[in-house]
């Protein structure tokens, strides 16, 4: 087993990613995602969210307290009529999904070192103890 650098495996890491730029979870969110821009009620929506969102922090900044409750009340709801409109579901699903797949990725890489550093040290995987810590635990010294 060679010895790899840093470059090896940020090499390795840009072809995963360009896998998973390709999977289906990845093409149903470009989808929602150009959807979501193409619909004309979900565009203005979040832009009027933006607008109400800048003019909430203002009033928190000057302390209008009665004007900031009504803000936010405004916001929450044009936020409730947004989900409430499938292509928005759908864009979160779609980004959930995508999220689920890079962290089944980072999950699945993170074990499979951990079970390599095992392995490679004579460890215990089902401890999780390396072969050092094994080694250590058997020499009690009295």
């Amino acid at each position: 087993m060679g010895n790899y650098t840093k470059d090896d495996i940020i090499a390795k890491a840009r072809e995963l990613a360009k896998m998973i730029a390709e999977t289906d979870e990845v093409d149903f969110f470009k989808r929602a995602e150009a959807a979501i821009h193409e619909n004309e009620k979900v565009r203005v929506n979040i832009k009027t969210i933006k607008g109400l969102q800048k003019q909430a922090v203002n009033l928190q900044h000057y302390g209008k307290e009665e004007a900031l409750k009504k803000t936010e009340e405004k916001i929450s709801q044009l936020e409730q009529e947004l989900d409430a409109i499938p292509v928005v579901n759908e864009f979160k699903q779609s980004q959930g999904d995508v999220n689920d797949l890079l962290q089944l990725v980072a999950t699945t890489i993170s074990n499979a070192v951990t079970n390599e550093i095992l392995e490679t040290t004579g460890g215990n995987l089902l401890s999780g103890e390396t072969g050092a810590e094994l080694a250590n635990k058997s020499c009690h010294h009295h």
